[in-house]
């Protein structure tokens, strides 16, 4: 199986889903989103798939992110693809899914 993870090694649930994907085999790929961000369109297909809408998946812990509550889900991924600190981890893609993974064990209902 094969699975992309958009990960921030020093976020220790991202490590720990990592370590997860591995441990099940899977064949993984590692984006660290903060080095290669995803594009405002990677993010809405994402969150798409993950049945999320755009503000469910703002790092809430960023000052940032407070000041998008009510704004549209445009004005959300616009401000994720500009900044992706603001992209809460660890977003893990298979084939069978999206999971934003926390807590991490989610990541087991697309593996």
């Amino acid at each position: 199986m094969k699975a992309t993870i958009y990960h921030n090694p020093k976020c220790s649930t991202s490590r720990q889903v990592l370590d997860m994907l591995r441990e099940a085999g899977a064949d993984v790929t590692v984006v660290e989103y903060l080095k290669t961000p995803p594009s405002k369109g990677d993010l809405g297909r994402l969150f798409a798939r993950a049945g999320l809408a755009p503000h469910e998946g703002l790092r809430m812990k960023e000052d940032a992110a407070k000041a998008l509550v009510g704004e549209s889900d445009d004005s959300i991924l616009d401000a994720m693809a500009a900044s992706p600190i603001l992209i809460e981890r660890p977003l893990v893609e298979t084939e069978k899914g999206v999971r934003l993974a926390r807590p991490k064990e989610r990541v087991y209902e697309i593996l």
